[in-house]
């Protein structure tokens, strides 16, 4: 028998300053950079303003990490993008995902240091904190804070709404309406890809006016409609399919019931609930980043949680809904689907 190795936890121990130091770099427009073409250390030094040895030790680290590329060694070598980070880290390409990292680094990553506390008080530990304002209220009052917000939620969910929009079989419905539409992405994905679905976007007054402007620019007012409403204090509008896209983890679990029964509310017989989350395995033992992002909600929002598929099913059954499967998206994401006889 191989005797145990502590490798694994000090790889996981160590973890938070390579996590730092790839936010540091997306931060920074690093990769947007060496997206003009490889940089040597003397460049990149003078482009941010770096001292030699921690500047070379950052971006050796990332290197070590297959989180940059290197050509050579020494004073010549090269520092480039690696296929991945070109894909996805490169700022205005349509794959890019750094929105959702550049929010951690400016804000997150400070509010982990207070997990214990966190998971003690089960309160929030971000700008809400020391302020009795709901934390959407708090980022509504902000245009800018808004538009990075919903940027930053973009590039997490393009993926998983595209194949979504290819998996699921859309063709055999007519209407949908996507609560906490947000600035109409899903909405707006689904409708490009079925040209005959009407689509309604349905969230707060601050955001469906950015939402218009969306649907507006990509040519499609004639099938996809932002909404203004409360859908906690309204029903929401009825349709064939409702979704809810990363919506369902932001509220406690008394909320999250209500947001079900809703949304069984506005369905016909036949009807489907579709909630796309990083579903938690149900043994909860698998998914890291669901896990990790459940804590997050909390440490966002208090009683937030993300969940497992069998608690989603659990939910749905009480509300009334009677059949459920679940599509694997992109990587640790899955569509929960609940219809409804």
């Amino acid at each position: 028998m191989t005797p145990p190795s502590p490798d694994n936890i000090m790889k996981v121990a160590s973890g938070y300053g390579v996590s730092r130091a790839l936010l540091s770099a997306v931060g920074l427009g690093l990769y947007t950079k060496l997206a003009d073409g490889p940089l040597t250390l003397d460049q990149i030094m003078e482009e941010y303003g770096f001292r030699r040895r921690p500047a070379m030790d950052l971006l050796d680290l990332l290197v070590s990490a297959e989180l940059l590329g290197r050509t050579g060694d020494g004073e010549g070598a090269l520092y480039h993008n690696t296929e991945e980070t070109a894909a996805f880290l490169v700022r205005n390409k349509p794959d890019y995902i750094g929105g959702i990292l550049e929010l951690w680094d400016q804000r997150n990553y400070r509010f982990w240091a207070d997990l214990v506390e966190a998971v003690r008080s089960g309160k929030p530990q971000s700008e809400t904190k020391h302020d009795d304002a709901p934390f959407f209220e708090t980022l509504y009052s902000d245009p800018a804070r808004l538009h990075a917000f919903m940027e930053a939620m973009n590039g997490a969910s393009i993926r998983n709404f595209e194949t979504l929009a290819k998996a699921f079989p859309f063709d055999r419905y007519a209407t949908m309406t996507d609560v906490g539409g947000a600035d109409a992405l899903l909405s707006r994905t689904v409708a490009a890809a079925h040209p005959h679905i009407r689509c309604k976007s349905f969230d707060l007054p601050a955001v469906t006016e950015i939402a218009a402007g969306k649907i507006a620019a990509d040519g499609l007012n004639d099938r996809v409609e932002a909404v203004a409403g409360d859908f906690f204090t309204e029903p929401l509008p009825k349709a064939d399919i409702v979704t809810m896209g990363m919506i369902l983890h932001d509220w406690s679990l008394e909320r999250k019931k209500d947001l079900v029964k809703k949304a069984y509310d506005a369905l016909p017989p036949g009807g489907a609930l579709i909630a796309i989350e990083a579903l938690i395995d149900d043994a909860r033992r698998t998914n890291t980043f669901g896990l990790f992002i459940s804590l997050t909600m909390l440490i966002e929002l208090g009683d937030a949680f993300d969940f497992t598929n069998a608690e989603f099913v659990a939910w749905c059954r009480e509300a009334g809904f009677s059949r459920f499967e679940v599509i694997p998206l992109e990587g640790p994401s899955s569509a929960a689907i609940a219809y409804k006889s």
